[in-house]
């Protein structure tokens, strides 16, 4: 899986190949606009379409035509298809809208104005039995079909779709549940002989639409102003600056009787800028910001700050030396740290992977057991939607299966208690817990929310650098290293590959023993094994840190938050980063002609002086 920075965090997505994605669990973190699909659960105080005339309806069980289209099909298909030689024993539709405003702005200009709206829609169908259906193993994807919906109102052109993608979704179901039953009887017996599908009370929530108001010519100039004020740094490349304004709702009905309707609004604002180093290696800083609706986004003169920091990063890191291969005491910052377990423990903890052979299954067998230290505990609440001051991405009030989202306590006092279930069963595991989630046009599997560690052995989070220091004097080492920020993620969860993990780090430092002071690096990377890492943390700071994401995985791209206190390692292991040898560009920006001169005269004159 592969996690990215969405919200009020940073990083740069980087894509990883689908045949990998299908083998592993990689989840990255980053600091880049990402176009999430419509959840199926409301986030923080849901919002109204962000432009005036929107076409997305106020969302209601009585007045609402598309809610009472999706009704009367589904009604309809149950009653026919009942009549079948396999009819299906689940069927649900789940609509999604969705209406959006994007503003981006390079160097003082915009380069994309745009609002556009969409309508889409999942079939999710069940033949066979909850014991063993269509969506067995590997045929877990013939469990859904999606398409474009029409947008507006018309019942009529709404129902004939969804009539079409139900036919279509029933001619893929029937076939996979003969091949699942061929298959179950000539493979050998599986190890987790759990059902397909758990039971669980259908729930209705019909949520309501609260007005969000967006000043669209006011974003458009403060997105030219900000993005001019990277014209004054020459050896910013490229930088944009670009405002997300979503405004989604999601509509699900099935035959066991759900019936949710869940409007929900997020603005994402991302501040992104790169240069590149001698040596070719392209260096990134972004910057992110998420907020329910446009208000809740900082003022001008604080993002106004953020782009002069972002600017001195990228001067620093140019002149930065290249890290060395090292195997030391380590401090992660508290975003750091989150992205460390979300990709690290979070992963390992997904239901699903406990009973997907394939899985390398790191902790199916371990509860009860001890898997981190004794002061840690973990838990994974995606209803709560703010702490530390920071909204959470992650947060939700139904999964993308209709169950309520619930607090699950997976590790507690280093023991590990509980998985993050969705209504596939595992052994001794057998309801969902509300962690079933999807993008849509996929199946939904467990997967994290709001990944949370706490710990009850923290000192003072000014006193952890000394820590630091006190271990590599311990170990003999000249100096520890220190992640201050960090860009993402991914981890490998497959049998078929080596049981691994990668966090990639922006700004670190190497923390003298003697004295001398800290000293930033580039082009590193964390790697390591999981079982072997968890063990090796020390102690933690004082303070609660928020990374919010993207995490893309089997079941697509969905928001996440992880957040954790600073953490002393013991020992950590990183490695140099691959990098592009492309050289920085040959001539000055427009404008710095005559600086670019200037610096190439007085570079000739002290090379003349020199013996």
């Amino acid at each position: 899986m592969s996690i990215s920075e969405s919200s009020q965090t940073r990083g740069q997505v980087h894509v990883r190949p689908s045949k990998l994605l299908r083998l592993a669990a990689a989840c990255f973190l980053a600091a880049q606009l990402v176009f999430l699909p419509v959840a199926s659960a409301a986030g923080d105080k849901p919002a109204s379409a962000p432009t005036a005339g929107s076409k997305v309806p106020t969302p209601g069980s009585a007045s609402d035509p598309v809610l009472r289209a999706m009704q009367t099909e589904l009604s309809r298909a149950i009653r026919e298809l009942s009549k079948s030689d396999q009819p299906p024993y689940y069927l649900s539709y789940t609509v999604y809208d969705q209406d959006f405003v994007v503003l981006a702005g390079a160097f003082g200009s915009l380069f994309s104005d745009t609002a556009a709206e969409g309508r889409f829609a999942d079939v999710t169908m069940r033949v066979g039995s909850p014991d063993l259906d269509n969506t067995h193993g590997q045929s877990r994807s013939s469990g859904v079909t999606s398409g474009t919906l029409p947008l507006g109102n018309d019942q009529d052109a709404i129902s004939r779709v969804l009539w079409e993608l139900t036919d279509r979704e029933y001619k893929r179901a029937v076939p996979a549940l003969m091949n699942v039953r061929t298959d179950t009887a000539v493979r050998a017996e599986e190890e987790d002989k759990s059902p397909d599908f758990s039971k669980e009370k259908p729930e209705t929530h019909v949520g309501e639409a609260v007005a969000a108001p967006f000043d669209r010519s006011a974003w458009e100039d403060e997105i030219k102003r900000l993005s001019a004020a990277f014209r004054k740094y020459p050896e910013v490349y490229f930088a944009s600056v670009v405002l997300q304004v979503t405004n989604s709702n999601s509509r699900m009905v099935s035959s066991e009787g759900a019936t949710l309707v869940s409007p929900s609004s997020s603005t994402r604002l991302v501040m992104e800028a790169q240069t590149r180093a001698d040596d070719g290696m392209d260096l990134l800083r972004v910057e992110t910001f998420q907020a329910p609706n446009a208000k809740g986004l900082p003022a001008e003169p604080e993002l106004a700050a953020r782009i002069e920091k972002m600017a001195a990063d990228l001067s620093a890191l140019r002149k930065a030396p290249v890290a060395e291969p090292y195997d030391g005491p380590a401090l992660l910052s508290g975003r750091a740290a989150a992205v460390f377990f979300h990709e690290v423990l979070g992963h390992r903890l997904e239901g699903h992977r406990q009973r997907d052979e394939e899985e390398g299954q790191t902790f199916t067998k371990k509860v009860g057991q001890e898997v981190l230290p004794r002061f840690l505990s973990v838990v994974d609440d995606p209803t709560i939607h703010e702490m530390a001051g920071v909204k959470l991405a992650g947060a939700y009030d139904f999964d993308n299966e209709g169950t309520p989202a619930g607090r699950v306590d997976v590790i507690k006092d280093g023991v590990l208690k509980n998985f993050l279930m969705s209504r596939m069963p595992i052994k001794n595991f057998s309801d969902s817990n509300g962690h079933g989630r999807n993008q849509p046009g996929l199946m939904p599997t467990g997967r994290q929310g709001n990944l949370i560690v706490t710990s009850t052995q923290t000192v003072p989070e000014a006193q952890m650098r000394q820590k630091l220091i006190d271990e590599a004097k311990k170990q003999g080492k000249p100096y520890g290293l220190y992640f201050d920020d960090i860009q993402g993620g991914f981890t490998i969860t497959t049998r078929q590959l080596p049981q691994a993990f990668q966090v990639l780090p922006v700004m670190v430092y190497k923390v003298y023993a003697d004295g001398r002071p800290d000293e930033l690096v580039r082009g590193v990377d964390i790697v390591g094994t999981p079982l072997a890492a968890l063990t090796r943390i020390l102690t933690t700071g004082d303070q609660e840190h928020v990374f919010n994401g993207v995490c893309g995985a089997e079941s697509g791209q969905v928001p996440v938050a992880a957040v954790a206190p600073s953490m002393l390692f013991s020992e950590m292991e990183v490695q140099k980063r691959a990098h592009q040898h492309e050289r920085p560009p040959l001539l000055p920006p427009p404008g710095f002609e005559d600086a670019a001169s200037t610096a190439k005269t007085t570079a000739q004159a002290k090379a003349e002086v020199k013996p």
